[in-house]
Parts: structure tokens; C-alpha cells; sequence
């Protein structure tokens, strides 16, 4: 499964206290994988059939061990309340419904194909938005999960395209040459979207992908896997962001989820961009969170951006 990155496209502007002059906007984005956000009935259906040795909708696993409460909805919620987010991408949900469970008071733009494991948005109400078409172009034949294209328009800036994506898993480390399924997959992917992102770049549209890539990086031209996507057309979080599990004991090794910022947004990028929201021990002990956790990135507008 995916652990976490986040990225945060925040466009409330930021008055200092008293009569001083306001602070410059902030535009904020995350990324963050839910790890199977089912809802209720799916969970209660999966837990069933999976007893009963029928066929299930979910892994048997997943549903014997994630089938989350309340309390763990609640506890996913007020993280995403720290992550302070007006735009996150989010992956591995099945619908709008439960979305909103975590994602309260946000609206919520998804895509709404086959299975479980959805990616979209959770936007800020007052940002302006259109909520783009699915990337179907990252399917092969009934493989892959499409992406999410969405168009935001923060106050006094030009239109900023954002790309929410979940990559096939089962290749991180392998040579995506590889002949393994996974891997066949995930290079399909890489190209159809290292497409996406050199029409945008040589079309000079400001655009940045969020999601999880299920691929190691910082981006390196020698894993064929980041030449199709072109690193000269972008920045990567993981050029600069130190990795860390996101809780204690984790047993991964390097993220997988990735924000890439497009050249023509690089020098709009705030002191120290990206960042990483962990989960507090406790917490993970606890609840039932997700394998992965938000990866941020704030940038500062200015008219010329």
C-alpha cells in the first residue's frame, strides 16, 4: 500500500493582528492516500462475505483489519483539519460520502469509476474550481485507475491545473522495463502521463500532479520510470523533503507519494515548500489511520505568478 504525502493549495489571505498591512497569499496543497476509505456497508458486507467464504468486494485482509469506526473517521478528520489544506488530492476512496466524513466542511470533486479505490479532490469552499474530466488515458484495458484533471483559479492569479493520479503498485523497485504485470502497467502510466505533462509544459500552462506515483524516486533520468515524465519540465517534493515514516516502526523506506510543480511555478515555491504531516504515536497505536500521510507544498502568489 501507499504512505503518505501531502500537498496544500491555501488561498486565504492572511492579515497580520492590528492595523498592519496583510500578510502575501498562500496557496497550499497536499496529497494524501486514505488507505481502503470504504463506507460503512461496503466494510459490514466485506467482514460478511469474507466469513462466510463468498466472494468480497474488498480484500479479506483489508476488511478483517480496516474496517474503520467513527472514532477512526474522527481522528483521520482532525488531521486533515491540521493539514490546513484548501486543496488535497486524495486516493483509495470509495465515494463523496465518505469523503466528507474526513474532509468536513470541504467539497469534494472525484471521480466515480469502477471499484473501491477513487482519486479527487477536497477543495476549500469560495476557491474558484472546475472540476476537470478523468485522465483515462492511465487505464489499460480495465487496469489502472484514471486520474483527475481540476482547473482552480486563486485570487489574483492566473488558473493553475492540477493533476490528482494513483499509479499501479507491485513495481517500485524493479526496473519498470520489467516484464512482470505490475511493472508492464506502470510503464504504460508513466508514458501516458509523461504525455500529460510535456503537452502542458511546452503549452507553458502551470500545472502540478499530485498523488501516489507507487514509485521511489527523488526523479532520476536513469529509472526509466521518471525519464518518460520528463524532470526538466518540473520540481519534485522529493528533491528537497527528507524522507520519514509516517509513524514510528513504519517499515518503508523512501515516499512513494509525489508533488511535482511545473518549471514556470518553481520561483513562486515558499521557503522550505514541502512538508510532511506526521502521525503522532499515540494515534497510530490506536487508530485505524492509513499507511500513508500527507505531503504538502505552499507557494506564495504574487501578481506576476
Amino acid at each position: 500500500m501507499m504512505y503518505g504525502l501531502a500537498l496544500v493549495l491555501a488561498t486565504t489571505l492572511l492579515v497580520r493582528s492590528g492595523s498592519g498591512p496583510a500578510a502575501p497569499l498562500s496557496l497550499r496543497l497536499a496529497t494524501w492516500n486514505l488507505e481502503w476509505l470504504v463506507d460503512g456497508n461496503t466494510a459490514r458486507a466485506a467482514r460478511i462475505a469474507c466469513r462466510d467464504g463468498q466472494p468480497s468486494a474488498l480484500p479479506c485482509d483489508v476488511a478483517r483489519e480496516l474496517s474503520r469506526d467513527s472514532a477512526d473517521l474522527a481522528r483521520l478528520a482532525r488531521y486533515a483539519r491540521e493539514l490546513d489544506a484548501d486543496v488535497i488530492a486524495f486516493q483509495e476512496v470509495q465515494n463523496t460520502a465518505i469523503a466528507q466524513r474526513v474532509f468536513r466542511g470541504y467539497r469534494i470533486c472525484m471521480n466515480a469509476g469502477h471499484g473501491l479505490q477513487q482519486v479527487g479532490f477536497a477543495l476549500r469552499p469560495g476557491l474558484a474550481h472546475d472540476c476537470g474530466h478523468a485522465l483515462t488515458t492511465l487505464v489499460v484495458g480495465d487496469q489502472g485507475r484514471a486520474g483527475l484533471q481540476l482547473t482552480i483559479s486563486p485570487p489574483g492569479s492566473g488558473d493553475i491545473e492540477l493533476l490528482a493520479v494513483h499509479l499501479k503498485s507491485g513495481c517500485a523497485r524493479e526496473p519498470v522495463e520489467s516484464a512482470s504485470e505490475a511493472c508492464v502497467l506502470l510503464a504504460a502510466q508513466a508514458r501516458a502521463l509523461g504525455q500529460w505533462i510535456a503537452a502542458h509544459a511546452s503549452s507553458n500552462s502551470r500545472f502540478i500532479v499530485l498523488g501516489d506515483f507507487n514509485r521511489g524516486g527523488p526523479p532520476d533520468i536513469a529509472d526509466q520510470f521518471w525519464s518518460w515524465l520528463g524532470p526538466r519540465n518540473f520540481q519534485s517534493s522529493d528533491n528537497t523533503l527528507p524522507f520519514r515514516n509516517c509513524a514510528w516502526g513504519a517499515p518503508y523506506r523512501e515516499f512513494i507519494d509525489h508533488i511535482l510543480v511545473s518549471q514556470n511555478l518553481v520561483n513562486s515555491l515558499a521557503a522550505d515548500p514541502f512538508h510532511q504531516l506526521r502521525y503522532r504515536p499515540a494515534d497510530a497505536a490506536r487508530y485505524r489511520l492509513s499507511d500513508h500521510c500527507p505531503v504538502g507544498v505552499s507557494l506564495n502568489a504574487r501578481p506576476a505568478l
